[in-house]
């Protein structure tokens, strides 16, 4: 859920959690069923009924359907895409961007961008695919756009994947998340955070907010893995590959609408309800606290967590080799 940072180390709850020039994107016929032939991307976009257009990319060839919801609020598709490639091989995935972010629709007017709206728009790609119910793999808030949905609509969720879920309750998440966090990072690392965010909300070119993109995930992403130095190269996504607009817009603006519209929220008693399989990934060094995660656990009836040793909030990319066999066998079921 990442936020713009602000100059006090506390603030870095404002860089939350997931995570050039604007290329035009690669709008194909839309497709009925997401059956590819070939591990080719195919991409497009999925018009909503209030006009808006949902930017998708569909991978792989398999008959298993997942629909794929990043994070955020505010980053887009690219901030998973690379990382979920094992899931290529046996299955197809369908990826998104979320209204306001990379490549869809950065609506002028904030009331299109709420909770409401998120779980609308998702509706509207499993309906344009004409999937009936669906497997949810998400990341980071992505999980809480997950749960919204399928309480909205139960009928048409198979079973979910949350991985380095934000908490099902608000609480004292934000306070403890920050503390994690500003722990983790040196007065170094925060001037230079801060410095990135200030040239990413004023940059009007490109070229410009992309690389203060890159500076600014270079910096954020240390609290976010259990061993930086290890591990940072194995992030094969890229926070800063998209629609330069959409980056700088989702950053500035759509993360603090659609988690402002969230308010105090505790879904607990409506998961109580649901009787979807649910699997759910953690890393044991997680900035955001386990206790506050296994409450998905105590409030969904068909739910497991597993726990990922050396593992922070992108557990699937630090131990793939723990994270995607798990993933695979809950699947399998």
């Amino acid at each position: 859920m990442p936020r713009l940072a602000r100059p006090c180390s506390v603030r870095l709850r404002a860089a939350a959690l997931i995570v050039a020039a604007s290329m035009p994107a690669v709008t194909t016929p839309a497709e009925a069923q997401p059956r590819p032939t070939g591990q080719r991307a195919r991409e497009g976009y999925v018009t909503t009924a209030d006009g808006a257009r949902l930017f998708y990319r569909i991978v792989g060839g398999r008959a298993d359907t997942l629909v794929a919801i990043h994070g955020g609020p505010g980053v887009d598709l690219e901030s998973i895409a690379g990382d979920f490639t094992p899931l290529n091989a046996k299955h197809t995935v369908i990826f998104y961007d979320q209204r306001g972010t990379g490549r869809s629709t950065l609506p002028a007017d904030t009331a299109r961008l709420n909770a409401t709206q998120q779980i609308a728009d998702l509706d509207a790609i499993r309906t344009h695919f004409r999937l009936d119910r669906v497997t949810l793999i998400a990341h980071s808030y992505g999980p809480l756009l997950a749960a919204t949905y399928a309480i909205a609509h139960p009928d048409h969720v198979r079973r979910m994947i949350l991985m380095g879920p934000v908490p099902p309750r608000r609480g004292d998440f934000w306070r403890r998340f920050a503390e994690n966090s500003a722990s983790r990072m040196d007065s170094a690392g925060q001037r230079e955070l801060s410095s990135a965010s200030r040239r990413l909300q004023s940059a009007t070119a490109g070229d410009s907010v992309r690389a203060a993109c890159r500076d600014y995930w270079r910096a954020a992403m240390v609290p976010r893995l259990a061993e930086p130095a290890r591990t940072l190269p194995l992030i094969r996504s890229d926070l800063c590959a998209s629609d330069a607009r959409g980056i700088q817009y989702g950053l500035s603006t759509t993360n603090r609408v659609v988690m402002g519209s969230y308010g105090d929220w505790d879904i607990r008693a409506q998961l109580r309800t649901l009787r979807v399989p649910t699997l759910i990934i953690h890393g044991e060094q997680e900035a955001i606290p386990m206790d506050l995660v296994e409450e998905w656990v105590a409030a969904l009836p068909l739910a497991r967590l597993v726990k990922v040793p050396r593992a922070a909030h992108f557990a699937y990319a630090e131990r793939p080799e723990l994270v995607w066999p798990a993933v695979e066998a809950f699947l399998r079921k």
